[in-house]
């Protein structure tokens, strides 16, 4: 993901932490770490970008992401992560402490 990512690159998520692009990237590491699996369940595509839709599937339940990304050049240069965050903080416990 650090490859795909523009060096200047936007990052929001509705977490409540603080983000920027190295958060993100340790934030999608503790999910591939903990989640039993991620399915992507919705996409939509447009020319400059596209929006995601996740399940997060954890050893007790599941939690919904979505995710807007803006691509130029190849790179990505926007993300908006919007989590479910009553599921993400039970079925994730610490996804997002620092």
């Amino acid at each position: 993901m650090r490859k795909l990512l523009a060096p200047d690159a936007e990052v929001e998520w509705n977490l409540d932490a603080p983000v920027d692009d190295e958060e993100l990237l340790q934030v999608q590491h503790r999910i591939s770490a903990f989640a039993d699996s991620v399915t992507m369940t919705g996409r939509t595509d447009a020319e400059d970008g596209a929006a995601i839709v996740y399940d997060l599937t954890a050893p007790f339940g599941t939690a919904r992401m979505i995710e807007f990304l803006a691509v130029t050049d190849g790179r990505i240069t926007e993300v908006r992560q919007v989590y479910d965050v009553t599921s993400t903080d039970r079925y994730f416990p610490g996804l997002y402490a620092n």
